[in-house]
């Protein structure tokens, strides 16, 4: 919604919005880099570890007992970057939704919460409020801190199946929907990246995962089996909300994927 309103350019560096990250991983990737998942981030999703980097970022979040010392943002600039180049390969690193978030919000100038009652909330006709978990410092847990109800958030699904409307209204520009639902990402990217084996076929773009599938499906996925699912061809949209004890189960993820597949060829 911003970059249709010129005031947010997925082309730019990071640096642009967000100086202080010249020392960290972020200091030479591109805001695309971080739409796509493709920065080059030395970051390990360890959710269970005590003791991982991924715990501190919690900590930093004050998910975790020990936090207040450290903010979101002073964790996330920490960050190094892997021998590679951004954009080689396709990493699912929570700090990269995270770090876009604080992006939208120096492009515009408003914090996240604001940002998403405005531009998307109302405009999409929710019926329930939404919450976003924050930090000490304000600022917003925008990769895994949301909380909607599923009819909300099957309203979003609906919404990116219409290309971008909702009640008669454009939410969403047009373009920016068929970039990342049908003809954006890198498939050579996700292909070199870990989870390939879901969706042979796929690709990863601005947020979501394109299946790949004939149907031209397309999703967004959670841990603990948060999934929205949305099936063009078939006119589905589904959501599903989980509180699965592991955060990641591979093989429940595929088969809920073959679940998916089913119940949109049977309605």
């Amino acid at each position: 919604i911003l970059e249709g309103e010129g005031i947010f350019d997925p082309q730019a560096p990071v640096t642009r919005y967000v100086p202080e990250a010249a020392g960290s991983a972020y200091g030479d990737a591109s805001v695309r880099h971080v739409l796509d998942m493709s920065v080059s981030l030395d970051f390990e999703e360890a959710y269970l570890d005590p003791e991982s980097a991924f715990a501190r970022y919690r900590r930093a979040t004050l998910w975790n007992p020990g936090g207040g010392t450290e903010g979101l943002a002073d964790f996330i600039l920490t960050l190094q970057r892997l021998g590679e180049p951004h954009g080689r390969t396709f990493r699912y690193r929570s700090p990269n939704s995270d770090m876009l978030g604080i992006l939208l919000e120096r492009a515009s100038g408003q914090r996240f919460a604001e940002l998403m009652h405005e531009k998307l909330w109302l405009p999409l006709g929710a019926m329930s409020e939404a919450s976003v978990t924050v930090d000490m410092a304000g600022t917003a847990r925008a990769a895994g801190g949301i909380s909607v109800t599923p009819r909300d958030l099957a309203r979003i699904g609906e919404m990116m199946r219409q290309g971008g409307m909702a009640n008669g209204r454009r939410i969403v520009p047009e373009a920016w929907v068929r970039d990342t639902v049908s003809t954006g990402g890198d498939t050579e990217a996700w292909q070199r990246g870990a989870m390939a084996f879901l969706f042979p076929q796929g690709r990863y773009r601005n947020k979501w995962y394109q299946t790949g599938a004939a149907s031209g499906a397309f999703c967004g996925i959670g841990i603990h089996g948060q999934w929205l699912y949305v099936d063009p061809k078939a006119e589905v949209v589904i959501t599903k909300m989980s509180s699965q004890p592991e955060p990641v189960n591979e093989r429940l993820d595929v088969d809920m994927i073959a679940f998916f597949e089913a119940l949109s060829r049977m309605v």
